[in-house]
């Protein structure tokens, strides 16, 4: 009997292990292919603090606030009052929207002062 009990110990030990090793070349593999979807190198660090921080990627951000270009901060802020309004609980919105678009706006904000507060490059300046 405790010859069976122990081999189900080992097999299971076994399971867990090969379980848990899945799991971390899976996760691996997937901060690997964000951190090349952010760009890689330096910007592609910042992207992704920013993603850890704010909870939410860029692109998800710009989808929730149904905006294509950022460059554009009165329709950023149009967008996000509009729908920070109608998703309010007093008017019978959900507040899990709501918190959605808080966060989206607040990553976009994250964005728009880092390149602010970037230097141009210097590819980009000409003579």
């Amino acid at each position: 009997m405790a010859k069976y009990l122990a081999q189900i110990i080992v097999l299971g030990g076994q399971a867990v292990a090969r379980a848990f090793g899945r799991a971390l070349k899976q996760e691996y593999a997937a901060s690997q292919e964000a951190a090349r979807r952010a760009g890689g190198g330096q910007q592609g660090n910042q992207r992704a603090a920013a993603n850890a921080r704010s909870g939410i990627t860029l692109d998800e951000a710009q989808q929730i606030l149904n905006l294509t270009d950022l460059n554009d901060e009165e329709k950023v802020n149009k967008n996000y009052e509009h729908l920070f309004n109608v998703n309010d609980k007093s008017k019978g919105g959900s507040f899990y929207l709501q918190s959605k678009v808080f966060r989206a706006k607040e990553r976009i904000d994250q964005e728009l002062a880092e390149k602010k507060k970037k230097p141009p490059n210097e590819d980009e300046k000409t003579g």
